[in-house]
């Protein structure tokens, strides 16, 4: 058993060393109204039932943990679990976030919702519970995840929301952000900006954390149910880490082994990755102190992955800390391991993942060799791949893989 100090940050926002607040003197206020809120909120009878009502009726909570019967025999091992957040309302985990901000949002009296994305999940998200709750949105979104998310656009927009696109940088996530961050500063009075990870100023990384949490909440619950015991292994995606910690939170006082998987990209012997974790070096970046891309003088290191809800040079303060406490192993897979894994699940077991969650799925071929056949993984099923069609059918002609469950 772990006896895991992982559960709030202190008072200023830190996980150890990772964390606080790094803002314009602007947001002070704002932060504060949010943190008092949110305090409020967390023992408010109302605001409680309001969120699982929610949930239940809006998001379609609980998702199922379901065993990949086709995906166990091919590696012929351990049993593997999904817990299906790919069939959350709107097709990922997001909504469980953008749910309770949104009522957070509307108890502060603000009429206008801003967002950053990058995969164009979080974005539609926000513009789902804000076209529910009748409120103006505002989502940035770099051009280069608005050419490979087109789907994801259309739904926002159709959702109501406006798209901005940014061109500045990379033309993704990062500057996505930035350019929320600038609008929020301007805006502050009326707008609340909805962050979509566990990343952010406090208290938005132990916020996003508690919003998310409901998947490991229910993953225990379903995996008792299933098998009488807890899994051995835990297995999530992380770009800023929001379905992993929410996957991963429940367990973290368990003798439960977790795998945070980030995206290697065209191989980190290229540079051309986004493994924060594994390769990158503390410093601050969108508000808060915690792993980052960066070079030798500080400066932002671009991110690459094949999937836009990775493509980030940061990561949440509370992974960096779990890292460094040595409760979560931190890992990477390429560009080309995560499709592999995409194809694989869609053809063994009728579901097309996420690219995001597909970086999870193809860690299964470095974990499963090693592990026993009595053992039991969680994989965390973050999103459905609808929207990353266009990537993928570009790129299948140059994988085989086999829908037989032989393990060749």
């Amino acid at each position: 058993m772990h006896s895991a100090p992982y559960t709030a940050p202190d008072s200023r926002g830190y996980f150890g060393r990772f964390g606080g607040r790094y803002v314009p003197e602007t947001l002070i206020a704002a932060l504060d109204d949010l943190s008092e809120a949110y305090e409020k909120a967390k023992t408010d009878r109302e605001f409680q039932d309001d969120y699982l009502k929610l949930l239940r009726t809006f998001a379609g909570r609980p998702t199922p943990l379901y065993f990949a019967e086709r995906l166990t025999a091919h590696y012929g091992s351990a049993k593997i679990y999904l817990k299906r957040e790919d069939l959350c309302h709107t097709g990922a985990h997001k909504l469980n976030n953008t749910i309770g901000q949104i009522l957070l949002a509307k108890r502060l009296g603000k009429s206008r919702i801003i967002a950053e994305t990058g995969a164009g999940q979080h974005g539609v998200a926000t513009a789902t519970v804000s076209a529910m709750m009748g409120l103006q949105c505002v989502v940035y979104m770099g051009t280069e995840d608005i050419a490979r998310q087109a789907i994801n656009v259309s739904r926002m927009k159709l959702l109501g929301a406006e798209v901005v696109p940014v061109s500045a940088g990379t033309r993704t996530l990062k500057d996505a952000t930035n350019e929320a961050l600038r609008d929020w500063v301007t805006n502050v009075q009326n707008t609340f900006y909805v962050i979509g990870s566990v990343v952010g100023p406090h208290p938005y990384p132990t916020m996003v954390r508690d919003f998310q949490s409901v998947i490991g909440r229910e993953a225990r619950t379903e995996i008792l149910s299933a098998e009488g015991r807890l899994p051995t292994h835990l297995l999530a995606c992380v770009g800023g880490g929001s379905n992993a910690i929410g996957l991963f939170h429940a367990f973290l006082g368990d003798d439960v082994a977790m795998i945070g998987v980030e995206a290697a990209g065209s191989g980190i012997a290229t540079g051309k990755h986004a493994a924060t974790l594994s390769e990158g070096k503390p410093g601050v970046l969108h508000g808060s102190f915690s792993y980052l891309l960066q070079d030798g003088h500080g400066q932002i290191l671009p991110a690459h992955s094949i999937s836009a809800g990775l493509d980030y040079p940061g990561v949440g303060p509370e992974h960096s800390f779990l890292k460094d406490a040595g409760r979560v192993k931190y890992v990477s897979v390429t560009d080309d391991e995560a499709l592999t894994a995409c194809l694989r699940l869609t053809r063994l077991e009728g579901i097309l993942p996420a690219l995001e969650s597909s970086h999870a799925l193809a860690y299964l071929d470095y974990l499963m060799p090693s592990i026993s056949s009595g053992d039991c993984v969680i994989v965390n099923l973050s999103g459905r791949g609808e929207k990353d069609l266009t990537t993928i059918l570009a790129s299948e002609s140059q994988f085989a893989v086999s829908p037989t469950v032989s393990h060749e």
